[in-house]
């Protein structure tokens, strides 16, 4: 064996952890003399195998041929697959299965080589098999090395959590190879640093220092491969291993130490759990995409924040181990991109966090177990300490909610971080100066921190820490800036601040024959890449800089060359940001020449930032001048700074922050307090320090201010008076604070100077108008500020969910309101972390008022302006829009529909005021007018709030009275829908329109004016473009009134729109509609629809025309959309289903469009879409949005898995149907077939879960060729396609006809016999049509003539056949074959007679049925005349009194028709048929063509009588005569039919022809396959294909 020196560490008092470098030889030769055996077995993963397998075999075949021994013993060794699925049941028992199949026996010493996988699934192994025997631990990972091979922990996992079955059995040895670690990828060995930082902060805060200061060369040591075995010896042995080494020894050490003390984890063990205990609960969702160390470290952070919470740790250790676990490079919060990219950290819910770990080993029940920090290197107890759920809640909760009251630490004193502005510049400072600050008060935030770490990364500077993290030691590097390595960027998140100092430090760096990278990338979060560097970059350019964007111009990423700054004059536009200015001013010391700063473009903005930069240099040693106006004596924005270099010194104290200060001085001032800022004062050098005495001074407070000090005691609560004007440009992040204070102070405020707002973290005047208004405080925004109108508190709205931009100053701003605003919720409450990240804290702690957490994802979403809770089915419905909209039109067709009175609030107004709008108005003026208008609509919404339809004015909206009215109506009682018409249109239009006052204004100015107002207060959209297309207007007419009739009564819940299949027992299908643009699809949509339930709406799959050629993934617009599903709408009333996916989803979007998918998603619901599929990877909270706003439609819960990994027998599926359910009215997983097995595998589960007591609807099926069969077999919402689509949505996607031809060959769709009984029936036309439906849709029946005289024992055997499908019953056995029946509808018992017989099975699926008679004529006339008349029926005419008028009476009966005139050449028959419908109001007449005085004629006319028995001649009296009169109605269109199918054109159709051109004629043959049509569904559950059945009759009627 070759000389090996290693280390032992001690562990249970055995010195069994041998710490060295290539340690194979070491090991095998230890392993063989100290643990003698007959096997020994060597367990290790497909991965490192390829690395040490074959070593390790060498050396103990070596080791064992030089034993002395006559018997050798045997080694072994067995390959399992890598990974976490390895650590299972299954996976033991192969384990278990090689031993004992190699005859291994209790001797048995097992070798686990591998990472902590290995270690603890062959350790239970070991531990289990033959009752235990002896194993070693080989740690491949540095992970596995300093955590779990140490200390005997061995388990696998279960479907229920990880290592909930395992054991204690400690290792015989631990050998640690660090030369392992030089094959370990990076990542790998971040994963394994989470652990060894873990330790150092519980346990040693010098050790944790030398991590924290040594991140650089710890990497290096991992990255410098040895070579010949260096590292074996001490001799050989680099600076960088040694380094190396003793990381691992000193993690190694305090742990062994710990197990020693506590083997059985009673109490001190505990320690080594810090950050696993949340850690853990998140490893649970993410895994196996984030490793252990990275959810640990997460979990780490979020305990160190319990602890800060508990007020037992600063927030300098919490600043202090964030600084040292992203030095490793491992994610610190959950808003990562490395883990808020995938969707499973959707499911990172408060609640399913606390769920996992209440079943966690280390908690007891409700108790939460958690390591508690007192300070780096020290815990606030020697175990876990027991921590209540709330505690826990309000840290991993995203929002927070203030409990509104008085602060009870009043009188407060405090002070605040320390300036964020101060913070950010003299880290720059004292980086680019030669020598030493020690700085102190610096701000611990996320600012500063990507600041440090940039610095860092340049090489600019050394930074350590002393007195316990409150001193940050900087050694200056005297300007010396390096490249940092290829591929590595310089990420900023949303800090504008150090993005725009870093911008000109970065061309200062200088390039060195040792770069592998030619340019600085510096970049930044989605926000970052949209706020505004142009002005800098324009003048470094200018100055020779190369800059390149590399993305959106203006905006980071910039790559930025080595070349130096050039120096010399610099001109800079400085009405943006001052940080341009002082970006430049702290970098020009180092320009080639010494730098002359001359600021452009008018008005500079934030001055006093300007000074405080100049001031600061002074301080580290640069002198800039300012010049004068000579003759003036006026100071210019001309700045000559000189060349040099810093000089530190030796300690500079950062005052606190001034603007944070502004918010506890703003809760004394609205709750009436008295509160202390120290460290703020006169002699600040910031801005935001007059806030307290030029705004709070001047608002009623009691201002005191020192040079250091500030006090503020506020007026008695609801007292404080509006400030008229104040201009705040000196002090700009103050006016958020400024602003929530003036929204309950007395009077209107102006707040101006402020403009270079709108381009901060997000624009905040803005966001403080939208976020104001949601508590009815009103505003108006100005071009350099806003006015605040404000309002007593008691009238302020109370439960308002405060949206934060990531803005720490909203954030802040509004936590101000809530202590006086009950129920606020400040969404997104780490976004104080970039100036103030202990806030929360301290506004508990410090200032005495309870903050808690709020899960937002546990919140039902109120109703907005984008959908409506479940409201009473007979609540009007409120039509909003501009004039000429069309809502007058919509809502009379929208009252015919729903059988309800539409009001014209303009008509209304004028019978109330008995004055026109326009006289009023002239009047009045518009502002009584608007008034006038809100009372009429409280009205309106009071007295007529149910069974009306309420069209408004379009000005409604312009008052905030009436759109508060209108909010409150659309979240809390019905519908408000707004109608959608082109600006261009409604131009042409009200060109016309002279009823109501001219505008006085451009009319696209008052559209777009009102255009916002519009969606805010509506939750319904409907879309009514009126114009020309290749349909041509009459078609879209048509369409738009089956549109009109179909959405109202689904979004007023009176008829939902739903595929009545879905959820019957019947199968139910949708066509998946794959065009870039629907319009395409029109021209072919009556075949494309043959068939389905429902089109699928692929939202993700559209483009416009110009965006067909690009490939990459794209979200369409909400207004492109939203027309596409007008013009659908336009062409078929099927159900939609409305899908957006994304790439990894088999869709078209970006992975990372969440936000707005979900307002694609939002936009299908105020549409009036049926069918939502929502994918379950959606966070949590934006699915129970949804829920919350779907009032008739229906949730589609879908899970898409195209990596063919998911077993539909394994746990995933089934977590994931859990979930589907628990959102989802139907159920929708989609996998990946490999093989045919795996359909059935889908199919044992599908049977399984529908076998539960109400299951839900479930759409179940495997894409690709091999996953055919499950769509076949799927009996809910399969998707289809069509051989006219442009392609197939998914692999392996079937037609309707596929489907049906496969389920009669394989038994699930029997062939069926359907027939036509009557005499004579030989020219019928019944075969044709059922026949055409039944070819053209793939289904595998019959439909047969059956001629008999009688109704005989053949038409009772025909009936009685097991394959008996159903019939059509014609003259003369329409009331003969009654007694054959089980049951009649009411429709046939109402007319008397039977056309239709249907079996109808007893239960769901069931073989058994009864006959049910129907007469389906009434509806075939009902159809014919709808088809051609919208409108209310104010009096019909029916000819005859036969048996077919009586289903003529039915129809207008059920057309709800104010009058029906009857007549009958025999007049008693007539009245004798008008008896047997007293509720019909049938008035019989003697004479066609004359209606009683002062009636109008009817619009209706149905003859029931054969053409040969009418005439329109006088003369024939063998006939009845058909007067011209019979036409007179002329008021709007009218329809006639004629039931005689010959000849085509009977003498009552071509006299309307002749006579009226208003009125439509409707043929017997069209009332035939309208009647057709309805039997065809009811028969066989599927929409008849109307189009081609229709054609192919009329060409064999006009051939008879």
């Amino acid at each position: 064996m070759p000389d090996t020196d290693v280390f032992k560490v001690s562990i249970l008092h055995k010195d069994s952890i041998h710490c060295g470098f290539h340690l194979i030889p070491y090991i095998s030769h230890t392993v063989l003399t100290q643990l003698a055996s007959s096997t020994y077995v060597l367990i290790t993963d497909s991965n490192v195998a390829k690395f040490h397998l074959k070593a390790f075999e060498a050396e103990f075949d070596a080791a064992v041929g030089k034993l002395e021994s006559k018997t050798k013993p045997r080694f072994l060794s067995l390959v399992i697959s890598p990974g976490e699925t390895s650590k299972s049941r299954e996976g033991k028992a192969q384990i278990e299965d090689f031993l004992l199949l190699n005859k291994c026996t209790r001797d048995t010493v097992i070798l686990a080589l591998g990472g902590g996988v290995i270690g603890d699934l062959v350790g239970f192994v070991a531990a289990t098999f033959m009752r235990g025997v002896r194993f070693v631990q080989i740690p491949t990972t540095l992970l596995a090395m300093v955590d779990s091979s140490v200390g005997g922990k061995t388990a696998i996992d279960t479907p229920h959590g990880k290592n909930l079955i395992g054991a204690f059995w400690q290792p015989e040895f631990i050998f640690i190879d660090a030369a392992f670690l030089e094959t370990l990828p990076s990542r790998e060995f971040s994963n394994g640093m989470a652990e060894v930082v873990k330790t150092a902060a519980i346990w040693n805060e010098d050790e944790f220092q030398s991590l924290e200061s040594r991140s650089a060369e710890i990497f290096t040591a991992i990255q410098t491969p040895s070579t010949n075995y260096a590292g074996r010896t001490k001799a050989t042995r680099s600076t960088a291993q040694e380094l190396l080494l003793s990381v691992i020894v000193g993690s190694i050490s305090v742990k062994a130490h710990i197990v020693t003390i506590d083997e059985r984890e009673t109490g001190l063990r505990n320690l080594v759990n810090f950050g696993h205990t949340i850690g853990h609960a998140i490893e649970a969702v993410l895994t196996p995409t984030i490793l252990h160390g990275e959810c640990v470290s997460v979990g780490m952070i979020l305990e160190a924040e319990i602890s800060r919470q508990m007020g037992i740790l600063s927030q300098v250790g919490v600043g202090r181990l964030t600084r040292c676990l992203k030095a490793y490079n491992l994610p610190v919060t959950l808003t990562d991109p490395r883990i808020a990219s995938l969707p499973a950290a959707k499911l990172l819910t408060v609640n399913r966090l606390l769920d996992i770990m209440r079943i966690d080993k280390k908690n007891s029940g409700p108790e939460k177990k958690i390591v508690i920090l007192s300070r780096i290197g020290a815990t606030y107890e020697p175990k876990a300490t027991v921590v209540k759920d709330a505690i826990i809640t309000k840290t991993l909760a995203e929002a927070a909610t203030v409990i509104s009251a008085i602060p009870s630490k009043s009188p407060v004193r405090m002070s605040t971080p320390g300036s964020k502005s101060i913070s950010n510049r003299a880290l720059v400072l004292a980086a680019l100066a030669k020598g030493t600050c020690r700085l102190k008060n610096l701000l611990h935030s996320d600012d500063t921190q990507v600041m440090m770490a940039a610095l860092s990364e340049l090489k600019g500077a050394k930074f350590s820490w002393e007195d316990g993290g409150d001193t940050l030691v900087v050694e200056g590097g005297q300007g010396s800036l390096n490249v940092p390595p290829k591929g590595k960027e310089l990420y900023l998140g949303n800090a504008g601040t150090a993005a725009r100092f870093l911008t000109t430090v970065c061309t200062l760096v200088q390039s060195s024959p040792s770069d592998d990278s030619d340019v600085t990338v510096i970049t930044g979060n989605a926000r970052m890449k949209q706020r505004p560097i142009g002005p800098l970059v324009t003048a470094l350019e200018a100055n020779g800089s190369q800059i390149k964007y590399l993305e959106s111009q203006g905006c980071l990423p910039l790559a930025i060359a080595p070349n130096g700054l050039k120096g010399s004059t610099i001109q800079l536009a400085a009405s943006v940001s001052s940080q341009y200015v002082s970006s430049i001013l702290l970098c020009a010391p180092y320009a080639a020449e010494p730098v002359t700063l001359e600021l452009t473009g008018g008005q500079v903005i934030s001055q006093p930032y300007i000074d405080m930069t100049i001031a600061m240099m002074k301080t580290f040693g640069i002198d800039v001048v300012r010049r004068r106006d000579a003759a003036t004596g006026q100071l210019l924005n001309v700045y000559d700074i000189p060349k040099g270099v810093y000089t530190n010194p030796p300690v500079y104290s950062i005052e606190s922050d001034a603007s944070s200060a502004t918010y506890p001085l703003a809760i004394a001032a609205i709750t009436g307090t008295q509160c202390t800022i120290e460290n703020i004062g006169s002699a600040s050098l910031q801005g935001d320090a007059q806030f307290a005495v030029e705004v709070l001074g001047k608002m009623g407070c009691t201002v005191t201010q020192t040079e250091n000090e500030t006090t503020v005691q506020g007026p008695p609560v609801g007292t404080l008076k509006a400030i008229e004007e104040v201009d705040m440009e000196t002090m700009t992040d103050a006016f958020l604070t400024a602003t929530v204070v003036a929204a309950v102070a007395h009077g209107k405020t102006r707040i101006l100077g402020i403009a270079n707002q709108r381009v901060k973290e997000c624009n905040r005047i803005r966001a403080m108008i939208d976020e104001l208004a949601k508590f009815g405080v009103d505003t108006v925004e100005l071009d350099d500020g806003l006015e605040i109108i404000g309002k007593p508190i008691d009238q302020l709205k109370r439960g308002v969910s405060v949206h934060c931009y990531d803005d720490h100053r909203v954030a802040m701003a509004f936590s101000v309101l809530s202590t006086i605003i009950e129920n606020t919720i400040i969404e997104e409450k780490r976004c104080v972390e970039k100036t103030w990240p202990n806030w929360w804290d301290d506004l508990e702690n410090k200032i005495g008022i309870k903050v808690e957490g709020v899960d937002l994802a546990n919140i039902s979403a109120s109703a907005s302006v984008s959908g409506t809770k479940a409201h009473d089915s007979s609540a009007s419905v409120v039509l909003i829009g501009m004039r000429g909209s069309g809502k007058s039109f919509v809502g009379t067709q929208a009252s015919v529909a729903l059988g309800w009175t539409c009001i014209d609030a303009d008509h209304y107004f004028e019978t109330k005021y008995s004055l026109g709008v326009r006289e009023f108005v002239h009047q009045h003026g518009w502002e009584e007018f608007r008034a006038a208008e809100a009372a009429v609509l409280e009205e309106l919404l009071k007295e007529k709030g149910q069974n009306h339809v309420l069209s408004l004015g379009g000005g409604i909206v312009e008052t905030p009275a009436s759109r508060e009215l209108l909010k409150d109506y659309a979240a809390n009682k019905g519908p408000v829908v707004h109608i959608v018409r082109s600006i261009e249109e409604i131009i042409k239009y009200l060109g016309t329109d002279i009823a109501r006052p001219a505008y006085g204004e451009p009319i696209s100015e008052v559209y777009r004016r009102r255009e916002p107002w519009f969606k805010e207060c509506a939750n319904y959209e409907f879309i009514n473009h009126v114009g020309e297309t290749a349909t041509g207007v009459v078609a879209i007419q048509r369409g738009t009134k089956a549109e009109i009739q179909r959405f109202f009564r689904h979004i007023s819940g009176q008829k939902p729109n739903l595929a009545a299949n879905v959820g019957s027992g019947n199968r139910s299908y949708f066509l998946s509609l794959t065009y870039p643009d629907i319009t395409l699809a029109l021209p072919h949509i009556d075949e494309l629809v043959q068939g389905v339930d429902a089109l699928e709406f692929r939202a993700d799959l559209l483009r416009f025309p110009k965006d067909y050629e690009s490939g990459a993934p794209t979200v369409p617009s909400v207004t492109y959309v939203s027309d596409q599903i007008a013009s659908l709408r336009r062409a078929s009333s099927l159900p939609i289903v409305y899908t957006v996916r994304t790439k990894s989803q088999g869709g078209a979007c970006p992975d990372t469009a969440e936000k707005e998918i979900f307002e694609l998603l939002k936009l299908a619901l105020r549409l009036g879409v049926e069918y939502i599929d929502v994918e379950i990877s959606l966070s949590e909270k934006l699915i129970k949005e949804l829920i919350a706003l779907k009032g008739a439609s229906k949730i589609i819960a879908s899970w898409h898995d195209w990596s063919g990994n998911m077993k539909w027998n394994g746990p995933t599926v089934k977590e994931k149907y859990d979930t589907a359910e628990r959102y989802g009215d139907i159920i929708k997983i989609v996998g990946k077939a490999n093989s045919i097995q795996d359909n059935f595998e889908l199919y044992n589960f599908v049977t399984a879960v529908n076998s539960k007591p109400d299951a839900k609807p479930f759409l179940a099926i495997n894409m690709g060729v091999d996953g055919q069969l499950s769509r076949v077999l799927n009996s809910t919402f399969s998707p289809v396609s069509h051989p006219l689509l442009p392609n197939k949505a998914a692999p392996g996607q079937l037609s309707f006809k596929q489907i049906q031809e496969a389920l009669n060959l394989v038994g699930l769709l029997p062939t069926r016999r359907f027939y036509l009984f009557g005499t004579p029936i030989a020219h019928s036309m019944s075969p044709t049509l059922h026949n055409t439906g039944f070819e053209v849709l793939g289904l595998p029946h019959t439909y047969e003539l059956l001629e008999t005289s009688e109704v005989n024992d053949t038409i009772k055997a025909a009936i009685g056949s097991p394959d008996f499908g159903g019939a059509s019953v014609t003259i003369p056995f329409k009331l003969d074959v009654i007694p054959l029946l089980d049951k009649l509808t009411p429709a046939a018992e109402a007319i008397g007679a039977v056309n239709t017989i249907i079996p109808h099975p007893t239960s769901p699926g069931s073989a058994n049925h009864i006959l049910v008679g129907d007469n389906t004529d009434w509806l075939g006339i009902k159809a014919s005349v709808t088809a051609h008349l919208s409108g209310p029926i104010h009096s019909a005419l029916v000819i005859g009194a036969g048996g077919t008028a009586r289903a003529a009476i039915y129809a207008l009966q059920a057309l709800n028709a104010v009058k029906i005139y009857l007549f009958n050449r025999t007049t008693s028959k007539a009245k004798d048929l008008a008896a047997a419908f007293p509720s019909a109001r049938i008035e019989v007449i003697t004479e066609l063509g004359k209606w009683p005085s002062g009636e109008v004629p009817p619009s209706v006319i149905v003859s029931t009588v054969p053409a040969t028995g009418t005439t329109t001649s006088e003369e024939v009296t063998s006939a009845v005569y058909l007067p011209s009169q019979l036409f007179g109605y002329r008021d709007g269109p009218a329809v006639v039919v004629d039931m005689a199918y010959k000849p085509a054109e009977t003498p009552l159709l071509q006299l309307a022809k002749s006579a009226a051109p208003n009125w439509t004629t409707v043929a017997g043959v069209e009332v035939l396959l309208e009647q057709g049509y309805v039997q065809f569904e009811s028969w066989t559950g599927r929409r008849c294909p109307r189009h081609i059945i229709s054609k192919k009759v009329w060409e064999k009627y006009n051939q008879a």
